[in-house]
């Protein structure tokens, strides 16, 4: 359990290899496109490396006594057309690299969406939602770098640095063997900057995914923190955490601003070695020219795998971080032989169910009881009794530890998800809205049904009753969260919602909670008429609104303690009594 919550907050480490193998099996779907932008970057990189040849030609040229004009002029313009092919490749070689790059990234975004999905809620309770954000954008915008330029960038100038090594090593072997120790060392500083710069870069991730975590989760309540008065204390957690990130990223510039200056230093020895070794093995203007040229063209790609590192860093971390996500297995899946059902008639058992969100920290105990088809049954009990849980564990939203669940005698286990969950339709106390518009709340952009589906199922909960009175009635927009609309009107719109999709099952869990009295009676007329769908499961704590449930069951402290109908509870002067009588006579 804790290694899969380290993976959920991407604290696993995973070593280097494994990261570059799995992220070059991205690249296999596009091997064709990055075959061809390789190949347009040796084209490149040839025509760049023997451009300096072209200069030490015409300057041996210009220092003889007999200057021939039309060389140079040749010379000049054969080099200008060779630097326009030039650019034609790069540009080539940058258009396939965007295709290639973005349809990677496209396919990646879409699967990590598709594996949140399929994760649990008890997952999603362990996994901060901004940090899932962050996942989803920021990290794979990083790896949108690697692919779409930061790899190839790399290759090119590695391949840079051999070639133009090669050219140098023929125009003077002595001259070039005595700038070995020279570029011995730069490589030595490069892999020990590489080496710290990692460490830094990972701590960075940290530390912005912990940043837009605390945003997310304090723009979502910052109608209780202006209530409370908490704005200095949040004002001050969050420039703690910006203080953080503050710190880890002025490590990575120490770290660039000690690299770069040191690089450049070498550099500058390296022309003085240059010209005194040149001089001194008696080479031409113009080979000690191409040289020059040379040594610029072999120490900028350093510098450029500088800030190629910088970006290869980001990406590597992102990508490790995006892979410990990928790594989590979702608790609830559908095993291989699980059956499709297309209509459910409505039977539900529990069979001697425990379960515990946490260790054997147990919210149900040997639970067991039968719903027949389209009965009503109500559960009632304390906050914390395991009401909710009950409604949850029929869904699937967690798995049983121990006992099963039965459907049409049909283990749940056994059921496709998509199956058994298109067969439930779910009414919660919190209503979730989409910004978009009531027509789209309703059928959550399913196309199948037609204007005349929407507003029959909204007239049949009596929804219609305040959308017919909306300015763009099922057109009208709502807000974030649907905060445009009364707790009520929600709920009727939730009503509708379910009643679309033509349940076999029905789950309320305190539907008809914090209402107020005119929209109750509406919600409790549409309850009426929703019986006749299916079976039908409540969670409620105002007893008057279950009293004519077919079957009530009383739970206490995750165990049954009295099953039966509203008269029979009152005549057994039991829990459901003492329940009872407190309400009424508050």
């Amino acid at each position: 359990m804790n290694d899969e919550l380290e993976k959920l907050k991407g604290d696993v480490k995973l070593p280097l290899g494994v990261i570059i193998r799995r992220t070059l099996k991205y690249i296999s779907s596009e091997k064709g496109g990055f075959i061809l932008s390789l190949l347009l970057l040796a084209l490149n990189v040839a025509l760049d490396s023997i451009s300096p040849l072209f200069t030490s030609r015409i300057t041996d040229e210009l220092v003889q006594d007999n200057i021939n004009i039309r060389l140079i002029l040749n010379l000049v313009l054969l080099s200008f057309a060779l630097t326009c092919i030039n650019q034609a490749f790069l540009y080539l070689n940058a258009r396939t690299l965007q295709n290639c790059g973005q349809r990677i990234i496209y396919r990646l975004r879409k699967e990590i969406f598709e594996h949140i999905e399929n994760m649990s809620l008890n997952q999603f309770n362990e996994m901060p939602v901004g940090s899932l954000v962050t996942r989803v954008t920021s990290y794979t915008a990083s790896m949108s770098d690697l692919f779409t330029g930061v790899l190839v960038r790399i290759l090119r100038d590695i391949t840079t640095l051999v070639g133009v090594y090669v050219i140098m090593f023929f125009i003077s072997p002595s001259l070039a063997t005595s700038l070995l120790g020279v570029v011995a060392l730069v490589f030595g500083i490069s892999y020990v900057f590489s080496k710290v710069v990692r460490g830094f870069f990972r701590k960075e991730r940290a530390c912005i995914s912990d940043i837009n975590t605390f945003l997310n989760e304090n723009l979502a309540g910052m109608k209780l923190t202006q209530v409370f008065n908490q704005e200095k204390t949040k004002e001050e957690q969050f420039l703690e955490k910006n203080e953080a990130l503050r710190k880890q990223r002025f490590n990575v510039i120490k770290a660039f601003g000690v690299y770069r200056p040191l690089i450049s230093f070498i550099y500058n020895c390296s022309i003085a070695l240059c010209f005194a070794q040149g001089i001194r093995y008696g080479l031409s203007a113009g080979e000690i020219v191409a040289f020059y040229l040379y040594l610029s063209k072999f120490f900028n790609p350093i510098q450029n795998l500088a800030d190629q590192l910088n970006a290869l860093q980001k990406a590597l971390t992102a990508s490790e971080r995006i892979f410990n996500l990928l790594d989590v297995k979702p608790d609830v899946l559908d095993k291989p032989d699980a059956i499709k059902i297309d209509k459910f008639e409505g039977r539900i058992e529990f069979k001697n169910v425990w379960f515990a969100y946490k260790d054997d920290n147990w919210i149900l105990k040997d639970v067991s009881f039968v719903i027949e088809p389209k009965q009503t049954c109500a559960f009632v009990g304390a906050t914390g009794a395991g009401k909710t849980t009950i409604l949850s564990l029929i869904v699937r939203n967690y798995e049983v530890q121990k006992g099963e669940i039965l459907i049409d005698g049909i283990n749940i286990n056994d059921i496709e998800l998509n199956s058994l969950r298109r067969a439930i339709g779910q009414m919660l106390q919190d209503v979730f809205l989409f910004s978009g518009t009531i027509k789209d709340n309703i059928t959550l952009h399913d196309t199948r049904f037609t204007d005349e589906e929407i507003a029959e199922a909204c007239r049949y909960v009596n929804a219609d009753s305040f959308i017919e009175k909306l300015p763009d009635r099922y057109e009208e927009e709502i807000i974030e969260k649907g905060e445009n609309l009364s707790q009520g009107q929600r709920q009727l719109l939730s009503f509708a919602r379910t009643v679309i999709h033509k349940p076999q099952i029905l789950i309320l869990d305190e539907a008809t909670a914090n209402i107020d009295t005119e929209t109750e009676v509406l919600i409790q007329q549409s309850l009426e008429k929703m019986k006749s769908i299916g079976t039908m499961l409540v969670v409620a704590h105002r007893l008057s609104t279950i009293q004519h449930a077919d079957q009530i069951i009383v739970l206490q402290n995750g165990q049954i303690v009295e099953k039966g109908d509203h008269q029979q509870l009152l005549k057994n002067r039991g829990y459901y009594y003492k329940l009872y009588q407190l309400q009424f006579e508050n």
